[in-house]
């Protein structure tokens, strides 16, 4: 049987090699210059929300008694939760902002100094609170901060991990918060490096309900009763 043997139709040309390679160095350089670009605008708009210095803010230390009382309360509900029993815990806003100072180090760093619970949004879930957070200049490697102080809302919620919360809503005097920004903080969920810490971080798992109150926060093991549905 005669073997089938291809035969250029035309001369060859590198031209074809060359057009290719160019077109990739192009698309290559426009997206660092599309990348380049997004950095920049986004630096400019930091740099108008923040400033050189940090806001200081109250870091709230109970007294002994009721710092006791209050380790205790946090004890029996984790030993509950551990055990998976029903349990319930209720903390006030001075409790709360005490648990910022108490908190072990997540290798992140600790809460206290960048937040300050000051009152609460029951009806959105939010507890809001005055923040100083550290952010990033564009030459990061120089190790200068710039600060975000202003308010900020935290929605508290429960996903299957257990609870945790984000930055939903910024306020800053004076200025006007783009909501690209915001969405840019909400990829930070705040209890999520706790999580990976045991034994509290089973303990956070273990909570399926987490509702903002007036005076608070409350936490419980138990999942919510659905509400009732329309006959």
């Amino acid at each position: 049987m005669a073997r089938v043997q291809k035969v250029p139709t035309a001369s060859f040309s590198p031209y074809y090699g060359c057009a290719i390679m160019l077109m990739a160095v192009l698309t290559f350089g426009g997206i660092l210059a599309w990348s380049w670009y997004a950095l920049v605008t986004q630096d400019k708009v930091i740099a108008g929300l923040t400033v050189d210095d940090p806001e200081t803010l109250p870091r709230t230390q109970l007294a002994e008694p009721a710092r006791q009382a209050l380790e205790q309360r946090l004890n029996t509900f984790a030993e509950a939760a551990r055990a998976g029993q029903i349990a319930e815990l209720t903390l006030s806003l001075e409790e709360l902002n005490a648990l910022l100072v108490l908190a072990p180090d997540t290798g992140y760093g600790s809460y206290a100094g960048l937040l300050h619970f000051e009152k609460t949004d029951p009806a959105n879930s939010r507890l809001i609170a005055r923040i100083s957070l550290p952010m990033n200049r564009i030459k990061f490697w120089e190790g200068r901060k710039r600060y975000l102080n202003g308010q900020a809302g935290f929605l508290v919620h429960v996903h299957p991990e257990g609870v945790d919360a984000k930055i939903i809503d910024v306020t800053v005097p004076g200025k006007e918060v783009p909501d690209g920004f915001i969405v840019g903080l909400e990829i930070w969920t705040w209890v999520a490096p706790y999580r990976k810490l045991e034994p509290l971080g089973s303990v956070l798992k273990a909570i399926r309900q987490a509702r903002v109150t007036n005076s608070g926060l409350l936490l419980s093991t138990a999942a919510p009763t659905p509400a009732p549905t329309a006959p």
